[in-house]
């Protein structure tokens, strides 16, 4: 599974907005009284991986996690310098708000947040069947030969 590359510097944040459906929608940075929630959250609808990850996004100062708010319900986050500097990822979206544009306003909540820290470039960890939805997202590119690339650290990087 390669790793993407996304030019911060290319994207138009002021074209950026947060899309509503299906009720109210809120994409917020996580605040230190909701983490253990949200690692929670993570652990139940995702994996014990990525709230690690997630765990590791939220003692950074700012924290580089954020949540999508749904009707006042957690439907997804996206985390941001967790595995490592200058990673995006992990985020997830709950089942029943895919495919809605959920997962790009999260996304874009972390590249903005990013730019606004002075990064240039995005590195986004470990894609798989996603590649076409950041291409097209943000046109993020396939960095070749990035396989395994940083994971090649964790203890069996095929549990990754």
């Amino acid at each position: 599974m390669p790793d993407m590359l996304v030019r911060l510097y290319d994207l138009d944040f002021s074209k950026f907005q947060k899309e509503i459906f299906e009720g109210e929608l809120r994409i917020i940075r996580v605040l230190a009284p909701d983490n253990t929630r949200v690692v929670s959250f993570v652990r139940d609808h995702f994996s014990e991986g990525w709230a690690c990850e997630c765990e590791k996004a939220l003692r950074n100062n700012p924290a580089t996690c954020f949540v999508a708010i749904v009707d006042k319900a957690m439907a997804g986050f996206a985390c941001y310098d967790a595995t490592a500097r200058g990673y995006f990822g992990p985020t997830g979206v709950i089942g029943q708000y895919r495919q809605k544009g959920l997962g790009k306003a999260l996304l874009l909540s972390c590249l903005k947040d990013m730019w606004d820290h002075d990064y240039g470039y995005a590195i986004i960890g470990w894609t798989d069947e996603a590649i076409e939805f950041y291409r097209k997202a943000v046109g993020a590119t396939v960095i070749e030969g990035s396989t395994p690339g940083i994971y090649k650290r964790l203890i069996d990087p095929n549990e990754g």
